[in-house]
């Protein structure tokens, strides 16, 4: 039996037998009401497919009903949640949604965040470029509507574009948005599910594992270099103290259920999927993130987080079929970046060497050295391979940004665990087949000022000195993530196929019936979505 949570979803029976041999086939499917896009923030795509004798609820049923891709890409260099987001709905790769990192991608000091005493930074798409799949929706019908929901701001954000829709995600223990999306005040029913105090309700709240059979994980409960040493068995409490909780609450599977029956009651209150015209739906759940930075994902803790998630989404899928039929219904589920083994565990563990590499000191060498020509410039700063900053600042000064880069390249790829760097002259000069130039060339814009992108050697992460679990990289495991689609007419089958994020839009598009307004990166999948056959 689950933990206590914070709401209860509604069990329905579900599903529709074949047809009879010899029986003409129905007729299509009708057209869906609503899309939902489920992203799981650092699912990586061995991870259903692995532990699927144990998934009963919501992941399990897109591995067994629904069209499975485990061999999902998040096909570009920089494999973090902003880029890996924006790539979802807008069937474009970073280079071309403008979405490069985190730091470049939803902070925006001019957003600042609605009813909060410290609204922080701000957030809002002023970054990205060009449309997503619900600009397409909106021009095919502008009665549809759309809701984004999310524990972290750019999952709630990115996969909709520029668009000023309702979007919400956590801060500060309740949900809200920013300035770019309303101008005072939080809509009604926000405010009210924000005054049930949702926070101190799961104060407190005990993490134990799932599944209670002997054997049921595989994995030891205490690894010591997990979560910095420290709260390394189960069980897992989550503080008492309210303002402290509202705090550490996304650390917790918890927060996932939170998340989902807020979406829940987005749904209702909207009343998604009860007009004339399609609408969407995007979830971008965070909890999985949380845990398998912590814990790794080697660990024990983040095998049952993904059962939490399993047994939390199903429920949600109940209760979301109870008010659109599930054969109105189509969705699509996946991971905006996987992520690699902790160092330590590599080394402490399966015996082979590995180590965490960060190049903060160079970019602090650049800062210091050109301050005179970055003044009121943005400095320069290392993201995760990337040594990005005002290279235009510099060429304006006279400073031979070449010379530089080549320099900076060279001390890079001397240093232990790096495999391979490249400058904008090597990476233009580079063949147009070349795998490592292909994920730098889809992550950088064409007018994004860097001097060096670096790959590292198996093992290694891009990790400043911080014992945890990293992704980033384009090592396999860090771009690995399920691709699926889950719908009346989709046949249920397991695809051995590599894919990319960016084809989830495109196909999306076929299904409803909604036409793409420019050139995609992605492609229509023909196992989800044969063009003959819409």
């Amino acid at each position: 039996m689950l933990p206590r949570t914070l709401f209860a979803f509604a069990a329905l029976a579900c599903g529709a037998a074949p047809a009879p041999a010899g029986v003409a086939a129905p007729e299509p499917p009708p057209k869906p009401k609503l899309v939902v896009l489920i992203a799981v923030d650092q699912l990586r795509g061995d991870y259903i497919p692995r532990w699927s004798a144990q998934l009963s609820g919501g992941l399990g049923r897109f591995w067994r009903e629904g069209a499975f891709f485990a061999e999902g890409r998040q096909d570009h260099a920089v494999t973090e949640t902003a880029p890996g987001h924006s790539t979802m709905l807008s069937g474009r790769f970073p280079a071309h949604t403008n979405i490069i990192t985190n730091e470049h991608g939803v902070l925006d000091p001019s957003s600042p965040l609605l009813e909060l005493k410290d609204a922080g930074l701000g957030a809002s798409p002023r970054r990205f470029r060009g449309t997503t799949l619900y600009d397409w929706m909106r021009s095919a019908d502008h009665d549809s509507r759309v809701l984004a929901v999310s524990r972290k701001d750019r999952g709630a954000i990115l996969p909709l574009g520029r668009f000023k829709g309702d979007v919400f995600w956590y801060s500060g223990g309740i949900f809200t948005t920013s300035t770019w999306y309303r101008s005072d005040t939080l809509p009604g029913w926000v405010r009210e599910w924000n005054a049930t105090e949702p926070v101190k309700k799961l104060a407190g709240w005990v993490w134990n594992p799932v599944l209670q059979e002997p054997g049921a994980y595989p994995e030891p409960d205490s690894v010591a270099v997990e979560n910095g040493g420290r709260d390394i068995a189960f069980p897992h409490q989550l503080t008492s103290n309210v303002d402290a909780a509202a705090i550490v609450l996304p650390n917790y599977p918890v927060t996932d259920s939170l998340t989902l029956a807020f979406a829940l009651r987005g749904v209702e209150r909207l009343r998604l999927g009860q007009g004339k015209a399609t609408d969407l739906l995007v979830l971008s759940l965070s909890s999985t993130d949380a845990v398998g930075h912590g814990y790794g994902p080697d660990s024990r803790e983040l095998h049952d987080q993904v059962i939490h998630l399993d047994r939390w989404l199903g429920g949600f899928l109940d209760s979301l079929w109870a008010i659109v039929p599930r054969d109105r219904t189509l969705l699509a589920l996946t991971g905006d970046h996987g992520i690699v083994s902790m160092p330590e565990y590599v080394a402490t563990v399966l015996g082979r060497k590995s180590g965490r590499i960060w190049f903060n000191d160079l970019a602090a060498e650049l800062n210091s050295a050109f301050a005179p020509a970055l003044v009121g410039r943005d400095l320069f700063g290392f993201y995760d391979g990337i040594l990005a900053g005002d290279v235009a600042a510099l060429a304006r000064a006279g400073v031979k940004t070449d010379s530089v880069a080549q320099a900076l390249a060279a001390r890079m790829s001397a240093t232990p665990g790096v495999r391979r760097v490249f400058t904008p002259a090597t990476l233009k000069a580079a063949p147009a087949s070349d795998p490592d130039a292909i994920l730098c060339r889809r992550s950088l814009p064409d007018d994004f000022g860097w001097l060096a992108c670096g790959f590292v050697q198996p093992d290694y992460v891009w990790s400043p000195a911080i014992t945890i679990a990293m992704h980033g990289s384009a090592h396999p495991d860090d771009q690995r993530v399920p691709v699926a689609f889950l719908g009346s007419g989709i046949a249920a089958r397991q695809y051995p196929d590599t894919v990319s994020t960016t084809d989830i839009a495109p196909t999306l598009a076929v299904l409803i019936g909604v036409r793409p307004t420019e050139r995609l990166d992605g492609h229509v999948l023909p196992q989800v979505a044969p063009r003959t056959a819409r």
